[in-house]
């Protein structure tokens, strides 16, 4: 249920937005989640471990159009930028490894690979945290910098009770330099799903800006099912956003806004639930990859015609459907639940909502059942 109180959170700040005739916020808003303004940064030692889950955080695999290479194209000194290819503007920073040996001046590190620009950061190791990367974190804790990570890479070859065993004595290292309550997150580079990684979300959502946090939810791959239902509250809350636009433009004018607010946004919506869901061909013939199964046997999953393709043709048919729809129900529950300003226009703040919410729960219920199909969940 977490995922559902923190979309209602932003809603309940976007809502407070509308209510003091700021309708520029709320758009402003929509637009960042629709673009998922996003630079994650990873510091570590370059190897495949690190590169597997760059390319895990981006849906991709070694070899894939986009996918970061086993063999890193730049120089030790030099930062690597890696672009989701379904969401540009969320990138994979790969920084340079921090040196062993001292003097090491923090500072100095992050102001040559400029840390501020980073909403979270990932100090990344196999075996134990080494000096200068504690020094690093310390440094940025001091700056108010405290989305920032400890990771320990499990590869497949590591059993359970060893990857405990460095776990333990990472925190112990970690309290010994001055880290209080320290943590250390356990992840599987290539299969996400496991071990803390879906916990780290967790924790960054918690710690980033709810915008910011919502745009991180909406870019990653569909790695479980509860990742889905994450997704599925967090596209909620955007298109509450888009509805609220649309049901207070006859009653707060402002420019640009009624451009915004026709189909032509709910189709952005849902092209982008689409690919976040991961329901477009390539993603799920990727997944069908990635898990040696047949992809027609995933794409015949998909349902809901919006899945496979979202057209301007079939966004209007539904906005149209809820219009009709809302012409013969009683509208005193939506106005109710409406900011003062915007309740002369709820019928157009209901059919927006209505048709949206209707399409990402389909769109949902598919990508649920690609999900648990290709991990064997209820096997």
């Amino acid at each position: 249920m977490a995922d559902v109180f923190r979309s209602l959170n932003l809603i309940a700040t976007l809502k407070e937005s509308i209510d003091h005739n700021k309708l520029s916020e709320v758009k402003d808003a929509l637009e960042d989640l629709l673009i998922s303004r996003i630079n994650l940064a990873l510091i570590g030692d370059r190897g495949d471990e690190k590169t597997s889950f760059i390319n895990s955080l981006n849906g991709l695999s070694f070899g894939d159009d986009g996918a970061a290479p086993s063999a890193t194209p730049v120089a030790p000194e030099e930062v690597a930028c890696y672009p989701n290819p379904k969401h540009p503007d969320f990138r994979l920073w790969d920084l340079p490894p921090l040196p062993s040996t001292s003097p090491f001046e923090p500072e100095g590190y992050m102001n040559t690979v400029k840390f501020p620009r980073y909403n979270a950061v990932f100090i990344t190791f196999t075996q134990t945290p080494q000096t200068n990367s504690v020094r690093l974190f310390l440094e940025a804790q001091s700056l108010q910098q405290q989305t920032v990570y400890f990771i320990l890479f499990a590869s497949e070859k590591c059993t359970e009770k060893s990857i405990e065993e460095i776990r333990k004595t990472s925190l112990e290292v970690l309290r010994s330099q001055g880290v209080t309550m320290p943590k250390v997150y356990v992840v599987r580079p290539s299969a996400l799903e496991k071990f803390d990684f879906p916990g780290l979300l967790q924790d960054m959502e918690r710690d980033l800006p709810e915008i910011r946090a919502h745009a991180v939810l909406l870019a990653l791959p569909t790695l479980t099912s509860s990742l889905v239902s994450q997704k599925k509250e967090a596209f909620k809350a955007l298109v509450w956003a888009a509805a609220s636009l649309s049901g207070g433009v006859s009653a707060i004018p402002v420019p640009f806004v009624a451009s915004m607010v026709d189909s032509s946004v709910a189709v952005r919506i849902l092209t982008k639930a689409q690919l976040s869901l991961c329901l477009d061909d390539e993603s799920v013939e990727r997944l069908a990859r990635q898990r040696g199964m047949e992809p027609t046997r995933l794409k015949g999953m998909r349902t809901c015609a919006l899945s496979v393709e979202v057209t301007k043709g079939e966004v209007q048919q539904r906005l149209a459907k809820a219009q009709n729809d809302l012409a013969t129900v009683s509208l005193k529950l939506v106005e109710m639940a409406l900011p003062r300003h915007a309740r002369s226009a709820s019928r157009s703040f209901a059919a927006m909502q209505q048709a949206l919410n209707g399409a990402i729960d389909e769109m949902a219920a598919d990508a649920e059942k690609i999900v648990s199909e290709a991990l064997g969940e209820g096997k």
